[in-house]
């Protein structure tokens, strides 16, 4: 069967196994996180930040839907200012997106310094992604699925680190719950014997904004310079003696080795 749409597949036995799997990994993650803007690009219909302690939560799409805090707009033209989000969530976002590296830097610009961003994508090296080798029609097949290494790759070039993740979904792609139970063993030992070859990836990164060195103005400099001579200056005035020395310098006597104070 065809899918139109991600939120479609995810209604298929399929789909719904494999969004269980995600659901239950960003309800641990994101009450850990604080701040006081989340947003969640795509999925509308799915409140996959259930769990979150952000007050002020809101979904974006470039459809239009008739629900609350949802707004209409591209991912990479986000209505936001600039660092201004606390938490970003992309569930399988880079997969249908014809330019990624564009939605990766406009989250970048929207991001606090210390913000957290959560990608969700699906694994090219797994029974996932060898699945699309049979067929590309319809979703998620029809994606362009992004190797975890790269992912974070471009996380790193825009200064998003990496700190925690997960796989998960190791059976096989079968399409019937039946099927499901039979290779269930799988997702109990799939993170020790083949942790690399979940059919989907979650993956938390951090912000991180390296320490500004602050450079005062070159007339502060100056101005600051002028006064430290202006009081050299009235120091001298005011304690020279009557030859012209200040008291309390070193002065030779004429004789090497020989040094005596001048009060």
């Amino acid at each position: 069967m065809t899918h139109e749409s991600l939120h479609d597949w995810f209604q298929s036995p399929l789909g719904a196994y494999l969004l269980a799997r995600e659901q239950a990994w960003l309800d641990r993650v994101t009450p850990d996180i604080f701040g006081f803007h989340a947003i969640q690009l795509g999925l509308p219909k799915i409140d996959l930040l259930r769990e979150s302690r952000i007050v002020h939560r809101v979904t974006v799409s470039p459809e239009a839907v008739v629900q609350r805090n949802h707004v209409q707009a591209h991912f990479h033209e986000l209505p936001f200012d600039t660092q201004s989000v606390d938490l970003c969530l992309m569930p399988h976002v880079l997969e249908f997106s014809e330019n990624p590296h564009e939605v990766l830097r406009e989250i970048d610009r929207v991001l606090r310094p210390e913000g957290r961003v959560l990608v969700v994508g699906f694994n090219p090296w797994s029974l996932f992604g060898n699945r699309r080798l049979w067929s590309s029609n319809g979703y998620p097949w029809q994606g362009q699925f992004v190797s975890l290494v790269r992912i974070k790759d471009w996380l790193q070039l825009l200064g998003l680190e990496p700190v925690s993740g997960q796989l998960a979904c190791y059976i096989p792609p079968c399409e019937t719950e039946k099927w499901q139970r039979r290779f269930g063993f799988m997702e109990a030992s799939g993170d020790r014997w083949w942790g690399v070859a979940g059919g989907v990836y979650m993956l938390e990164a951090i912000k991180r904004v390296r320490g500004m060195r602050l450079i005062a103005p070159a007339w502060s400099d100056q101005k600051m310079k002028e006064r430290k001579f202006a009081a050299v200056a009235r120091y001298e005035q005011s304690h020279t003696t009557p030859d012209g020395q200040l008291p309390g310098v070193m002065r030779s006597t004429g004789h090497p080795g020989h040094l005596r104070v001048v009060k």
